[in-house]
C-alpha cells in the first residue's frame, strides 16, 4: 500500500497545500517518512489525514469559479464504526462549500471496503449543494464497496459513475464529462 500515491499528474495546475482556501493549506509532506497506516500497512505520505484511522484523501483539484472539486480516497470507508462520512463532511466538505464548491467528484478506486451506517450525512451533503445546482459523484468505487453502497441506499444521494479511463482527462474535461453524464441521467 505504501506505493499507492495520490494521482499527481495535475500538480502543475493545483496543489492543495498551496491553496489558501484548502483545509490542507500550509501542510508539509515528507517523501521519505511513512507514518500513516491503514490496517497496519503504511501508506504513501502524500495522502491527507482527515481524522479517520482507515480513510485518507487527497484534494486533486479545486476550481472555485466553476464550483467543483476532485478528491481521491484510499482505505476503508467505515461509517459504521469510524463515522467517516461525518468526519469528511464536517472537517472537509463544509469548508469547501463555504468557498463555493458545490459539485464533488470522489475518486474511490482505492477504497478497499465500505461499511454503512445511516444516510443522514449524505442527505445533508446533497441538501447543502443542490440549491446551487450541485451534486456528489463517485468514480471507480470497487465492485464489493459499490454493492454495499447501493444496498445501503446511499446511491439515492451520491451518483456512482463508471469511468475507468479518467486519468487522461484534464480536471476541467473530467468535470465536464461527469457533469454531462449526470445531466443525461436527470433528463432520462
Amino acid at each position: 500500500m505504501h506505493e499507492i500515491e495520490p494521482f499527481y499528474n495535475w500538480r502543475h495546475v493545483y496543489i492543495a497545500d498551496e491553496d489558501q482556501r484548502s483545509p490542507f493549506f500550509g501542510r508539509e509532506y515528507s517523501e521519505f517518512h511513512y507514518s500513516q497506516t491503514i490496517y497496519n500497512y503504511y501508506i504513501h505520505p502524500q495522502w491527507d489525514d482527515i481524522g479517520s484511522s482507515t480513510l485518507y484523501i487527497k484534494i486533486l483539484f479545486a476550481d472555485y469559479e466553476s464550483g467543483f472539486a476532485i478528491i481521491e480516497m484510499i482505505g476503508e470507508w467505515n461509517d459504521a464504526i469510524e463515522n467517516d462520512i461525518m468526519t469528511l463532511k464536517r472537517d472537509l466538505i463544509d469548508q469547501m462549500i463555504v468557498h463555493g464548491i458545490h459539485k464533488f467528484i470522489l475518486i474511490a478506486e482505492n477504497v478497499l471496503n465500505f461499511h454503512s451506517s445511516d444516510d443522514c450525512y449524505y442527505e445533508e451533503w446533497v441538501d447543502d449543494v443542490i440549491e446551487e445546482g450541485g451534486w456528489v459523484s463517485i468514480i471507480g468505487l470497487p465492485e464489493q464497496s459499490r454493492y454495499d453502497f447501493t444496498r445501503a441506499g446511499i446511491d439515492r444521494y451520491v451518483q456512482l459513475i463508471d469511468l475507468p479511463d479518467w486519468r487522461p482527462f484534464t480536471p476541467g474535461n473530467l468535470f465536464t464529462k461527469v457533469d454531462n453524464l449526470l445531466l443525461r441521467r436527470l433528463n432520462n
